[in-house]
């Protein structure tokens, strides 16, 4: 697992911007990371093929490494995701005519770019996420969600419970109907009464990582919570089969 910041992703931002030392570079491959695919997920949106999508994605985060965009990021301006957005449209404007022949060298690629693994992601999207915006919103949620999870799956990794987990996490997740207490009970050779505990301490746990991820994204913390009630919005909202 590659060393994660103790710090804010806006605190990772700034460091990104210091030059080309290993910290900066280090910052910058765990931001590019953390938000290719809902990169990938706004410019396919745009009417992109897969490609294109792919070097539009692939040049917007070489820009970063090599154009210095992140001198205008500020905290105070806002949210990170709100930067990315628009810096991603202000990208593709000045790319249109040259989708096709992007600049690479530099400073280089940061990270292993999977077309393949994002037009599956893209595809569970629901269909009528009718503007890109929206779609990326979407995309980062699902992202935060993502990184809480493998996470906690992480730390159960450490303590030797990932087979507990794997039975477990479908508790977690509002993802439909999944087996009851007994079942899960009986897989594992316990009580009923031992995985309902486990399934409260992991959810208690899987909400305070979820909530470092999130307050990652902000320069406020005390934002943490309204950014919270957002996410879920963007779900519930766009959850498929909801009319």
């Amino acid at each position: 697992m590659p060393e994660r910041f103790e710090t804010t992703r806006w605190s990772v931002v700034l460091a990104a911007r210091e030059g080309t030392g290993e910290p900066a570079r280090r910052a910058l491959a765990w931001l590019c990371e953390a938000y290719w695919h809902p990169v990938y997920a706004f410019i396919r949106r745009q009417g992109h093929e897969p490609d294109a999508a792919a070097d539009l994605t692939q040049g917007y985060f070489t820009r970063l490494l090599e154009k210095d965009d992140l001198e205008d990021v500020r905290p105070e301006l806002g949210k990170f995701r709100s930067f990315v957005v628009k810096s991603v449209q202000h990208f593709l404007s000045n790319e249109r005519d040259r989708a096709h022949a992007l600049k690479r060298g530099g400073r280089g690629a940061v990270l292993s770019l999977d077309a393949l693994v994002a037009e599956r992601r893209l595809a569970l999207e629901p269909r009528d996420d009718s503007t890109p915006e929206a779609i990326f919103e979407r995309r980062w949620a699902l992202t935060l969600l993502e990184r809480a999870m493998e996470r906690l799956a992480q730390e159960a990794e450490e303590k030797g419970r990932r087979e507990q987990l794997e039975q477990l996490k479908g508790f977690l997740t509002d993802a439909g109907p999944g087996p009851s207490y007994r079942a899960v009970a009986a897989r594992l050779g316990v009580s009923d009464a031992t995985v309902k505990v486990a399934v409260h301490r992991l959810r208690r746990r899987y909400g305070e990582l979820l909530r470092a991820e999130i307050a990652e994204t902000l320069g406020d913390p005390a934002e943490v919570d309204a950014e919270i009630r957002h996410l879920f919005s963007v779900l519930e909202r766009r959850r498929p089969g909801r009319s």
